[in-house]
């Protein structure tokens, strides 16, 4: 059985999601936004308390609030690092993206492998599908879990809102585009978890979020 922790972290209240394996303890870590001491020991805590093996750090996208911990995730864990090939001048400009916002980050490291919606993984038993949702970022990926009926859909789609595109990359109508042709398709019980906010689903983003009305 598959169990999801959230923990929001960070100046911009960012989810970041643990996900676990509940027969083999295995786990991954999606968009870990850790921005300090403090925050880093309540991950890793938890981690430790479950006796987990983190198997994957994966960024649905790397802006600046989601990668704050990622040198940390991969350099305590040892973990295989996944992100997005078209998000690379973001990751690679971390330091810039930081300095924009008046914060600090450390410089993480480079991705292991690129996502892609052929990447095959699985959690012990349960495969991850990879869906491509650029127009947040040009990169941008979500995880779906079919069997377990959940998405983490990133900055993508929130409850009653979607991704903002006023930032470098962004684009209005590829972000409308990979929610009506790639997220909306899926069954309306999917659990959506986004990347800032509270836990919504399919069916009720196509009945109420205003940016989604016809």
């Amino acid at each position: 059985m598959i169990k999801i922790r959230k923990f929001t972290f960070n100046p911009f209240f960012e989810n970041t999601f643990v996900i676990i394996d509940n027969t083999s303890n295995d786990a991954l870590v999606v968009d870990p936004g850790c921005y300090n001491k403090e925050e880093e020991q309540v991950l890793s805590d938890f981690i430790l308390s479950r006796g987990l093996k983190v198997n994957y750090l994966i960024n649905t996208h790397c802006h600046l609030d989601h990668i704050f911990g990622c040198q940390f995730i991969k350099e305590k864990y040892d973990t295989i690092y996944l992100a997005p090939e078209g998000d690379l001048p973001l990751l690679k400009n971390a330091v810039m993206q930081a300095e924009m916002f008046g914060v600090e980050i450390k410089k993480p490291p480079l991705p292991d492998k690129f996502l892609s919606e052929d990447l095959e993984i699985a959690l012990n038993k349960s495969n991850i599908k990879f869906i491509f949702t650029p127009g947040h970022t040009p990169g941008e990926y979500c995880l779906y879990f079919a069997e377990e009926n959940f998405l983490i859909s990133g900055d993508v789609l929130f409850k009653e809102s979607i991704g903002r595109t006023d930032l470098w990359g962004g684009d209005y109508d590829t972000l409308m585009n990979s929610i009506n042709e790639k997220l909306l398709t899926l069954p309306d019980d999917v659990l959506v978890y986004p990347g800032h906010g509270e836990e919504t689903t399919i069916g009720y983003e196509k009945s109420y979020n205003p940016f989604l009305k016809k």
